[in-house]
């Protein structure tokens, strides 16, 4: 019978033998964990399920405070002896401990989690969440892991305290509704006392306050004194999902440092995370009742059990070392960049242990995080592996480390330090080892792109902060950064706005965030399609917003409607009327027109005001863009072709029909294009902004190298297929969580409402999306690349065409290859290998023709070499002539052969005016020239200057260029009179 089949029960003989005599045969499943800086287990779970109590995106939320880090414990810890606790022999103990009680060990899952709500996987139970919410049935009745895991929500205090860390390994056994309470808390004990050897004297209990059952199993059957079980409130002790569903109480282990202190102040200490005399080791979640509309609870009819302990805590336990740091899960990374930076350690100040403990962490983060396909970016997940980088290439740098640890003074330090990480992660997650190559190139990339700009950007921020010090001496005001300061130096110079506010809060001086934010909204703004926003003048701004409403948009269902002009635009000021051939704004009160946003523009088309009886139109007025102002308030912009308007008037709207469908096409074709990019190049991609036009789209995506030819193509022919299959679109509204948990893909950064609209094309894509889309794939009829091109670090851009103008892009391309098949006289399909053919002989003429005129050159030189001039004392010939229209590779051959002719010592300068206001100066110097202190690279770049140019080379032979013909003679005279100079000083 396979484990997982089995009860997770305890076995009778499980039950009654001691734990630690159990001998089980190692495990050849090799799996993949990870390590943490666990604030509390309960707060990873909370900020998973979306009850935040602190600021950040990715990680979880820390309840208690954090304490300074503590000096080494002295006390007798582990049964067997602390040689033996090793990272990995304590996963292997956890995970081996559990299998015997019948759970299925299971791999660590990824660090980009199969979930649109998270981020990043921040705690063990995130790949059982389908089951714990009902959504999927369990797959075996209970389960154990090493989970990954990554939290940057407290980054500030990684280094500073025991036990924070960005990434970390978190072990955890999980039951699907088979054990409950009574089973969790024994086996908890068992592990923590039996296998680990914890003297159970150390160990303190915390229960919900209102939890009878589990405080009577710790103290009547687990045997805990009452004294050492401590009731806290629900902030603490009780797990939530969000205002409804699984919830329940939690129970967590503590282990005391110092028991010799007393009980009296144990349970303040607890409460306020003092790592100083207490850790939480464990956390156990009783996941049993479902919380109501209205609050109530009722209990659940399949109760389940989360845990996590904390892999890098329990290691600093029983390896008694004082912080999570120093145990060998993270201290050999440690010691390699000490190494690196040339310092002990143990001799170092407290700052310097507190960068290399920063280094530890942040470099097995970055590892891990590249080996599960993220990409360091300026966006999302990326931007998470960005800012680590940055910080460790800064904090790096601060303590000494320069160069790449093996004698290249220029090179990346992080590979070096990357590989230590990649050594240790063999127990952790095989897979490390097999993605060395590409981890350490991307690191070695990353650094090297953020060093180009680091040293600029420093000089530049220490400038900005001893301005706003001066400045606000001058005014008395506390220092201070302007946001578009702090701006220009994340958008130019690539300081993550984090890295800026630690460095100037070390200067005493703050950052404006909210002044920053504004400016970063200012550039999605100006990067979205060139279309002019509607901006309505402060002074009247408030009064239009009191007299229209918002605009309600039929434009899903229809192309046209009967609406009322509720106001009128020019230059921004509100009118009453506005004649004939004038520019306007028109507000509506309800409109086909779709407003700009999403990435897809406004539409175009046509208001018309009737005539009267006689049913003529009286006024055209041509619609070129419409967008959205002053919350959901459309401006119609457009030109009165005929007529007047007037507030109040009735008119007929239409949509151009034409152009709707192309923006249609494009849109639909943009949400196949992301799943067809995911689907080829990896789920890590995620997108970074798009237009949608009418005759075009652009896609950009966060990605580290060009695409491929071979990838483009596979691109293109997912989305064809996807389009032949004439599959029918789904749209629906929804509540935003609901569409989150369904999968539907958010553009990461965007704000949503609490309703959302929800696109599908079935079995391929899911997108929040407000835009308008065809009903069917079938619509598009046909999606091209144009092009693929990188426009920033990290960031690629798509160019594609769909629809009509797929058909046009087509059919003129088509009629290109027609006359190209006619000029060279063959068929399409052998185009290629005549266009090589014909570039192959111009390749060889051209050649041809570069040999006869440095044949030609040499000529003219041999015919000049008598005219050399002998220079005394040293009897140095030299030779300083204009050779006319000769071209650069000409004069190079001209030069050697000269030099060669004449014999040592000699010197050489040839200048040329080949053409198109170019210059061209060649110097060659024989050895003996060189040992009298003359060098061909620096002799002509001073030279070249004259001619508006510059250039190099060596000691012996240099080239250089100019842009100024004019001055040729001149610079000639100048080298002539310089080298005579050089060579005939009685010191040379």
């Amino acid at each position: 019978m396979e484990v997982a089949a089995l009860s997770c029960r305890p076995l009778p003989f499980v039950s009654t033998a001691p734990a630690r005599r159990l001998r089980f045969p190692p495990y050849t499943l090799r799996l993949r964990p990870p390590s943490p800086s666990l604030p509390s287990i309960r707060s990873c779970v909370r900020e998973y399920w979306g009850e935040r109590h602190s600021v950040g995106s990715t990680g979880f939320a820390i309840t208690h405070s954090s304490s300074a880090s503590v000096e080494p414990t002295t006390q007798e810890v582990g049964a067997e002896g602390s040689g033996e606790w090793s990272g990995d022999a304590i996963r292997r103990r956890f995970l081996d401990f559990y299998a015997a009680r019948g759970h299925k060990i299971l791999p660590s899952s990824s660090l980009v989690p199969d979930d649109p709500t998270v981020l990043l996987t921040i705690a063990g139970m995130l790949q059982f969440k389908p089951i714990f919410l009902g959504k999927e049935p369990r797959c075996v009745p209970c389960a154990t892991t090493s989970q990954k895991c990554i939290r940057t929500n407290d980054i500030e205090n990684v280094g500073r305290t025991a036990r924070h860390q960005t990434f970390f390994e978190m072990l955890g056994n999980f039951s699907f509704g088979d054990y409950f309470k009574k089973e969790a808390a024994a086996w908890a004990w068992e592990l923590a006392t039996k296998e680990y050897g914890l003297p159970a004297e150390r160990l303190w209990i915390s229960v919900f306050e209102e939890d009878d059952e589990a405080f009577s199993i710790w103290h009547n059957e687990v045997g805990v004194p009452k004294e050492r079980i401590k009731r806290m409130g629900a902030d603490d002790n009780f797990w939530t999902s969000g205002p409804t569903g699984p919830c329940g109480p939690c129970s967590e282990m503590y282990y005391d440092f110092y028991p010799e202190r007393g009980s009296s102040d144990a349970v303040c200490l607890m409460d306020l995370g003092d790592d100083s005399r207490f850790i939480e080791f464990y956390n156990l979640v009783f996941m049993q009742y479902n919380k109501k509309d209205d609050g109530s609870l009722e209990p659940l009819r399949q109760k389940n059990i989360d845990t996590g302990m904390g892999l890098e805590r329990m290691a600093r336990i029983l390896q008694k070392v004082p912080n999570n740091y120093e145990t060998d899960l993270i201290f050999p990374i440690i010691e390699k960049a000490a190494s690196m930076a040339m310092v002990s350690y143990a001799k170092a100040d407290e700052a310097t242990k507190t960068n290399l403990k920063i280094i530890g962490d942040h470099m097995r983060a970055v590892v891990y995080l590249i080996s599960d396909g993220v990409i360091p970016s300026n966006i999302g997940r990326g931007y998470v592996a960005r800012r680590l980088i940055r910080r460790v290439v800064r904090t790096g740098r601060l303590i000494g480390i320069r160069g790449d640890g093996h004698g290249n003074s220029e090179g990346a330090f992080l590979p070096s330090l990357a590989e230590v990480v990649i050594k240790l992660s063999t127990e952790i997650d095989p897979d490390v080892k097999s993605r060395q190559k590409s981890i350490l190139g991307e690191l070695q990339r990353e650094e090297l792109r953020f060093v180009q700009t680091l040293g600029r950007g420093e000089k530049l921020l220490d400038e900005l902060l001893d301005d706003a010090v001066l400045n606000a001496g001058n005014n008395g005001n506390k220092p201070s950064l302007s946001g578009k300061d702090v701006f220009l130096l994340y958008d130019t110079y690539g300081f993550p706005v984090e890295i800026t506010a630690e460095i100037a809060s070390e200067r005493g001086v703050t950052v404006d965030m909210k002044g920053f934010g504004i400016e970063m909204e200012n550039q999605r703004k100006q990067s979205q399609a060139a279309h002019n926003v509607v901006k309505l003048s402060v002074k009247n701004e408030n009064e239009i917003v009191k007299s229209i409403p918002d605009t309600e948009f039929l434009g899903y269902d229809s192309l046209s409607a009967t609406a009322v002009v509720k106001g009128l635009l020019v230059n921004g000021n509100p009118v009453n009327d506005v004649s004939e051939g004038s520019q306007v704004e028109i507000l509506l009160d309800r409109t086909p027109f779709y407003a700009e946003s999403g990435g897809q523009i406004g539409d175009n088309g046509f208001l018309y005001v009737n005539g009267g009886e006689d049913g003529k139109q009286k006024t055209v007025i041509e619609i070129n863009d419409v967008q959205k102002s002053l919350g959901n308030i459309f401006v119609h912009k457009g030109i009165i072709k005929e007529g007047s308007i007037e507030v109040g008037k009735e008119i007929n709207a239409f949509v151009d029909a034409q152009l709707r469908q192309g923006a249609k096409a494009h849109h639909t074709a943009t949400h196949l294009l992301q799943s067809a990019l995911k689907s080829v190049v990896g789920s890590e991609t995620s997108q970074a902004g798009s237009l949608v036009a009418f005759d075009r789209l652009r896609f950009d995506f966060n990605f580290h190298r060009p695409l491929s030819e071979e990838e483009l193509m596979k691109i293109e022919s997912l989305v064809n297929q996807w389009i032949g299959t004439a599959t029918q679109l789904e749209t629906k509204v929804m509540a935003l969580q609901d569409a989150k948990n369904a999968g539907a893909i958010a553009m990461f950064g965007e704000k949503y409402s609490e309703e959302v609209r929800v696109v599908e094309v079935p079995g391929v894509s899911m997108e929040l999306c407000g835009g308008t889309h065809v009903n069917n794939t079938a619509e598009i009829r046909g999606f091209k690349i144009i092009s693929e091109q990188g426009i920033a670090s990290g960031v690629r851009r798509i160019e594609a065409v769909a629809g009509d103008a797929f058909v046009e892009y087509v059919c003129v391309r088509d009629n290109y290859m027609r006359r190209l098949c006619s000029s060279l006289k063959v068929k399409a399909e052998d185009v290629n290998g005549r266009v090589d053919t014909v570039l192959e002989e111009l390749r060889a003429a051209r050649n041809e023709v570069s040999s006869l005129r440095s044949k030609i050159a040499v000529l003219k030189a041999a015919s000049l070499a008598s005219s050399a001039t002998t220079i005394e004392p040293h009897n140095v010939r030299i030779m300083v002539e204009n050779m006319g229209d000769v071209d650069a590779d000409g004069l190079k051959s001209a030069a050697e052969y000269l030099v060669d002719t004449l014999q040592d010592p000699a010197a050489v300068i040839l200048g040329s005016s080949p053409g198109d206001g170019k210059v061209s100066l060649v110097a060659a110097f024989s050895p003996g020239v060189i040992k009298m202190g003359v060098q061909a690279g620096k002799f002509v770049g001073a030279i070249a200057k004259l001619c508006g140019g510059g250039g190099g080379g060596k000691p012996n032979f240099a080239q250089a260029g100019g842009r100024k013909p004019e001055n040729l003679p001149d610079a000639l005279k100048k080298a002539r009179a310089d080298i005579v100079a050089a060579v005939s000083s009685d010191s040379s």
